[in-house]
C-alpha cells in the first residue's frame, strides 16, 4: 500500500497560490487506484463469514487440493 511519504505530487495553484489540483506520476496514480479498489473489495466483503485456518486446511485435504 502506498503511503503519503511515497508520493511525489506537483500542485497546480491559482493566482493566490492556493492549491487547486495535483499532478502525480502515473505509476503512483495507478498504485493509489489499485489500493482504493482493494479497500473497496475488503469493505464489500466485510460481512461475509470467515473460515478458520484449521477448517480451511481440512477442506482442502478433503477436496484433494493438498
Amino acid at each position: 500500500m502506498i503511503g503519503l511519504h511515497d508520493l511525489h505530487p506537483e500542485y497546480i495553484t491559482d493566482q493566490r497560490g492556493e492549491k487547486k489540483s495535483v499532478i502525480l506520476p502515473i505509476s503512483e496514480f495507478e498504485e493509489l487506484i489499485e489500493d482504493i479498489e482493494d479497500l473497496a473489495a475488503v469493505a464489500e466483503r466485510r460481512e461475509e463469514p470467515t473460515t478458520s485456518h484449521q477448517d480451511l486446511i481440512a477442506e482442502l485435504k478433503e477436496d484433494g487440493s493438498i
